[in-house]
């Protein structure tokens, strides 16, 4: 079921099965997606790493994660695009910006409970009845249901991880370190770059993040370890190339830092993960 317009809104719902699986591999260049597994196991791979999710699973992902490969029983996907609703936006109402979506590392996955179970399934079945009304309000109807869905699994993942230990202060601290990551990490490398954009010092902004398994700087690197991977196995350009695009001047500066993170040089890894 597809809702699309003349503004080139774009929001789907999908039933998804081992015959139409791959459709999760087509999506546009602004789309937000995620899957929640209805089944007793989904295998997914995303950017060269694989992902399990047990029945009740759900993971989000943007535009900029590569999905290689699925395999599913029973599943439901939501897509949409950044013109449908955008998350920056929106942020206020949603406070998924920093967690489920542009969260510079990590692929946010969230677990229902049966409670949250029956509540994703009564959403689930008014969205359906909503896709196939044609009203001036159905766009309106189309993306508050898509709001009830992320800010239930916002809830969901502040409770089950560490966030829960944290006050909200501290929680909105780490949402925007995180999408000021996603957004710099090619021209910013060091920390004191993002303390200083969020009025912070830099050692409030590393005790922020005691409780997380990984410092601010660590965080920074993972972002520009995953971009670096991605273009070096799903482009073509130089390894001189990749590292400018990253901000590094010295491609051996790069190199030093690429063999650090993985242990092999950036043309090795290119020659045991290239497609």
């Amino acid at each position: 079921m597809v809702f699309k317009n003349d503004s080139n809104e774009f929001i789907s719902l999908s039933e998804l099965n081992e015959t139409n699986k791959n459709i999760v591999l087509d999506s546009g260049a602004t789309d937000k997606t995620f899957i929640w597994n209805t089944s007793d196991i989904l295998k997914i791979v995303i950017d060269k790493i694989p992902y399990e999710l047990s029945k009740g699973g759900i993971i989000f992902l943007t535009e900029f994660h590569h999905i290689d490969h699925i395999e599913l029983e029973s599943a439901r996907m939501v897509r949409f695009n950044k013109s449908f609703f955008c998350m920056i936006d929106q942020d206020k109402q949603v406070g998924s910006k920093g967690l489920l979506f542009y969260g510079a590392t990590h692929v946010p996955i969230v677990i229902l409970d049966p409670l949250s179970t029956e509540d994703f399934e009564v959403t689930w079945t008014i969205f359906k009845h909503e896709m196939q009304r044609t009203d001036i309000l159905q766009k309106e109807m189309l993306e508050t249901l898509l709001k009830r869905m992320l800010i239930l699994s916002v809830r969901i993942l502040r409770n089950s991880t560490y966030l829960h230990q944290l006050e909200k202060r501290q929680i909105e601290l780490i949402r925007e370190f995180n999408y000021l990551v996603e957004n710099h990490f090619c021209e910013h490398h060091d920390v004191a770059f993002y303390a200083s954009a969020l009025n912070k010092s830099p050692k409030t902004l590393s005790n922020t993040f005691l409780n997380y398994n990984r410092s601010p700087l660590h965080i920074i690197h993972d972002r520009i370890l995953i971009h670096a991977k991605r273009q070096i196995s799903y482009t073509s350009l130089s390894v001189k190339e990749i590292a400018y695009q990253l901000g590094y001047n010295d491609i051996q500066t790069f190199s030093r830092f690429f063999k650090k993170c993985e242990g092999i040089s950036p043309s090795q890894y290119r020659d045991k993960h290239a497609i």
